[in-house]
């Protein structure tokens, strides 16, 4: 494929903020940067004449454009309240409780106490999705009792750093919320299309710790002072697990009903995790002062790249960097399906040195008109708008979520190492989290092969 002139511009703005990204300079920074210094650059044509990109005054205005366009959508709205709904639940004290009730439940299994840290981490998610907040609560709530019943290290770490990572995927995710707006698809059908993929690693991450207690019971023992259930066992997690259950259903069952826009339920949640706080005895005006400035830096650093995404994206694509990669992808002849896997090996490996925000931010947009206009056998039974898109969305999602555990940028590796006891090494939490990211893969391939594990519930969900 020969290449215009305008194309190097598209390969140097690309190589360009890579190369940025290891000065150590914020990545909002960068990307608006980036992009403001492209929009003058020149290049040698054919005729041997410097021009200009073609970028003019006009064109470089539609950046404030764009910024205000972002600020005016209300569906971004969502990102802030489910960040205070996820800070203050984890201030609530509830994941305490929960760890003490079913860890009595499980404790005759054994890996029961890796089983219990999984199963709150998928009770997390779902009223949570803060990454860093969720990892950290588990690892000082777990890792020490998982190391004094001597339990592998790996085993535990691993366990922590992947469980509590499934708030990014399972709903309320503010990463579907995000991907909803750049792919321009209902946030609605993302989160129910992200139920199941969801669960499937759930499921899969209990039954690898379940097997390799079969296999390897001294690396997971019993608890010394484990006892036979009883039913007030029982009743005690029922009642533990009730309160968030109810938050869980107020927010996600609002919006499957219909009852709520994404918007609307993102503030019930962040009034029922105060109201809980409040139940629990947990609230005061500290508590109170801290949720509201983590929600604010989360939020802010989150917006900061959206501006930064923003204007990079808008002078790529004057610069002609859609029709490169569409022409680049199609002219790659692997097919529909190839071209996503090909996509989504991509995704793999940059999520070893970029954020989800950014991957989602710069990826997206350029990829959904390609992806959108692929023959694809995506059944979305006549009700799921863009099946298509809402399926690839979820695979990206499925993707990102091993972003979280890979060296040498894998968040929750270095939040789990700022709580873990001296003694564990950064190299345990790297082989602890192995099995898991092949877990992810194993899922994903699970969703890739069945696309109506995607869209099935949203579409059954509308045609009621």
């Amino acid at each position: 494929m020969m290449l215009e002139p305008e194309n190097y511009l598209v390969i140097a703005m690309f190589v360009t903020f890579i190369g940025l990204l290891f000065t150590g300079f914020p990545v909002a920074w960068v990307l608006a940067g980036v992009g403001v210094g492209f929009a003058g650059v020149a290049y040698w044509t054919d005729s041997m004449e410097w021009t200009l990109t073609g970028l003019d005054y006009n064109t470089l205005g539609l950046m404030t454009g764009r910024i205000f366009t972002i600020m005016d959508n209300w569906v971004l709205v969502a990102l802030p309240m489910f960040v205070f709904m996820g800070l203050m639940l984890d201030k609530s004290g509830v994941a305490e409780r929960m760890m003490h009730s079913m860890q009595k439940l499980f404790g005759n299994v054994k890996g029961g106490l890796a089983i219990t840290v999984t199963l709150i981490g998928i009770i997390l998610a779902a009223s949570t999705g803060i990454i860093g907040a969720s990892v950290v609560l588990l690892g000082v709530m777990s890792l020490p009792i998982m190391l004094r019943q001597s339990y592998h290290k790996p085993l535990a770490l691993g366990t922590v750093a992947a469980s509590g990572c499934l708030g990014i995927l399972i709903p309320p995710s503010i990463m579907l919320v995000i991907m909803g707006d750049q792919l321009g698809v209902s946030v609605g059908d993302l989160f129910m299309g992200a139920v199941f993929p969801g669960l499937i690693l759930g499921i899969l991450y209990v039954g690898y710790i379940y097997v390799y207690g079969l296999f390897k019971p001294e690396n997971a023992p019993l608890a010394v002072d484990h006892a036979p259930i009883e039913l007030g066992d029982v009743l005690r997690v029922f009642v533990d697990i009730l309160p968030p259950a109810l938050l869980i259903l107020s927010v996600l069952g609002s919006i499957f009903a219909g009852v709520a826009t994404v918007t609307e339920a993102s503030g019930i949640g962040a009034l029922g995790a105060t109201l809980l706080a409040l139940f629990y005895r947990r609230l005061n005006f500290s508590v109170l002062k801290q949720v509201t400035y983590n929600t604010m830096n989360t939020s802010a650093y989150i917006f900061a790249i959206f501006v930064g995404a923003t204007i990079f994206a808008l002078v790529l694509r004057e610069c002609g960097g859609d029709e490169l990669i569409e022409s680049m992808l199609h002219g790659l002849g692997f097919g529909p399906y190839g071209l996503i896997i090909f996509v989504l090996v991509m995704v793999f490996f940059l999520g070893f040195f970029l954020d989800w925000i950014e991957i989602s931010l710069i990826m997206l947009p350029l990829l959904g008109p390609v992806i959108s206009g692929l023959d694809l056998a995506v059944e979305g039974y006549g009700v799921v708008d863009e099946p298509n898109l809402v399926w690839f969305a979820l695979l990206v999602a499925v993707t990102l979520q091993t972003s979280f555990l890979t060296p040498p940028v894998g968040f929750a590796l270095f939040y789990l190492k700022g709580v873990c006891p001296p003694e564990v090494r950064l190299f345990d939490i790297y082989k602890g989290v192995v099995p898991f990211i092949v877990l992810q893969l194993i899922g994903l391939s699970l969703v890739f092969a069945f696309p109506q594990l995607v869209t099935w519930l949203p579409a059954v969900a509308y045609s009621n």
